[in-house]
């Protein structure tokens, strides 16, 4: 029974220690001693993504709490949802302070905040999806009452924000989509604060005494935000098409294919700064590549090794997106956009004067008073008579015309019979005809 008490005593005494030792870290890591701003302004993009994520791990490592100064039309739902999942995750304080609007995709982000402070004139919401087809809507609808569960916040107004379909009498009717000002979202619980100052922002959620360390995108992440962009991602993978197009097209390997190549570097290494895209994406791609040089420089004409390059390029492609509706709406921008660029082209290099330069241009048609080489094809097996004596060359007179002849043999009189017996270009060969 000793025994039993004392290990029960023991075990007793070791959880304790236990929560005495555990306890302090816990109230110290709640506790902010910085605060992190990051501003997220103009187009939601992957590389957006990308920099939020790195401050906001960083925050974590450093006990810190964040405040987001959010000022956007939208963007990239999927760069918004990683961005959403992330802030939702985040053990420490998350404000966000809409500037001026937290539009479509920033809608999202800001719901995703525990705490938000706007601007006077502020807005937010309008968060209707492109396509507006109901498997589109209906998943955004539910992503953004769900967001607005988690702080207590009314679902529906969130979904009227998304679904033009929802209606809520005295705030929006139906066939309208929801947009917030910051009064509205105030007496409606979706802000905390309407203030025009950083400082109160702070003040209003106890983070005033904090030490402020100002975060913003390095080179790194400002050149991938803007080659993920969605209009800079469609018009690399346009020049990488062009690119691919001309050089397959074209013998040997030149400055199209070059161009296309480094296009589409440019495209896959701004997905690879942010995570986008892993080490394996960029294998699949440059084994498309090897299949294609394989096929252009080694194997004649074009078969199964240039399909599989193609295919295993179009792989690549999609692996790089993080959905499959960011990558079919890309890829079919990006081929509309190659195939309008190659007729325009066409159509303006044809009449430039590099063009005049590179094609003869000139014509001696009948019209411009030209004359081709005559053809005496028809001649043959006709006869005529010698006007001149032919030695061996001389005047015939076949059917009437007189034509520059050539014996077949030796010396011809003039007045002799002759027949034409084969034509070689202009030469005409005579033969005398026994009477």
């Amino acid at each position: 029974m000793n025994s039993m008490k004392d290990r029960v005593i023991f075990m007793l005494t070791l959880m304790l220690c236990s929560l005495l030792v555990i306890a302090p870290v816990q109230i110290a890591a709640s506790t902010p001693e910085a605060i992190y701003v990051l501003p997220i302004k103009g187009d939601i993009s992957p590389g957006e993504a990308g920099f939020v994520a790195r401050v906001l791990k960083d925050a974590e490592k450093s006990n810190s709490a964040v405040l987001i100064e959010i000022d956007t039309f939208g963007g990239r739902v999927d760069a918004a949802t990683e961005i959403r999942d992330l802030i939702i995750r985040m053990k420490m304080p998350v404000v966000v302070y809409v500037q001026n609007r937290a539009w479509s995709a920033g809608a999202l982000i800001t719901l995703a905040a525990p705490h938000i402070a706007m601007y006077p004139g502020s807005s937010i919401g309008a968060a209707e999806p492109q396509p507006t087809d109901e498997k589109t809507v209906s998943a955004l609808r539910a992503e953004f009452e769900s967001t607005a569960e988690v702080y207590g916040r009314d679902p529906q107004i969130a979904a009227a924000m998304v679904d033009i379909n929802v209606e809520i009498p005295g705030l929006v009717s139906s066939e309208q989509i929801l947009a917030l000002s910051a009064h509205q979202a105030l007496e409606l619980g979706y802000a905390d604060l309407i203030t025009s100052s950083r400082d109160e922002v702070l003040k209003e959620f106890g983070l005033d005494e904090l030490p402020i360390i100002q975060y913003y995108p390095n080179w790194a992440e400002r050149v991938a935000s803007f080659l993920t962009g969605p209009l800079m991602s469609s018009l690399l993978l346009a020049i990488g098409f062009l690119g691919i197009i001309f050089e397959v097209m074209s013998p040997g390997w030149g400055v199209s294919g070059t161009v296309g190549v480094i296009a589409l570097v440019l495209f896959f290494g701004g997905r690879l700064v942010i995570g986008l895209a892993g080490l394996e994406v960029i294998i699949l791609f440059i084994v498309g590549l090897g299949l294609i040089a394989v096929e252009v420089f080694v194997v004649p004409g074009f078969g199964i090794v240039g399909i599989l390059g193609i295919i295993a390029l179009f792989v690549s492609l999609f692996l790089a997106f993080g959905s499959i509706t960011s990558a079919l709406w890309s890829i079919v921008l990006a081929l509309l956009i190659s195939i309008l660029v190659i007729v325009l082209f066409w159509r303006r290099f044809t009449q430039s004067r590099v063009w005049r330069r590179l094609v003869l241009e000139h014509r001696e048609d009948k019209e411009s008073g030209y004359k081709g080489t005559p053809t005496y094809n028809d001649l043959v097996g006709k006869r005529g008579v010698t006007v001149t004596p032919l030695r061996p060359s001389g005047t015939a007179l076949i059917e009437g015309q007189r034509y520059s002849v050539v014996s077949d043999g030796g010396f011809i009189k003039n007045d002799v019979p002759v027949e034409v017996v084969y034509v070689e270009g202009i030469r005409i060969v005579v033969r005398e005809v026994s009477t």
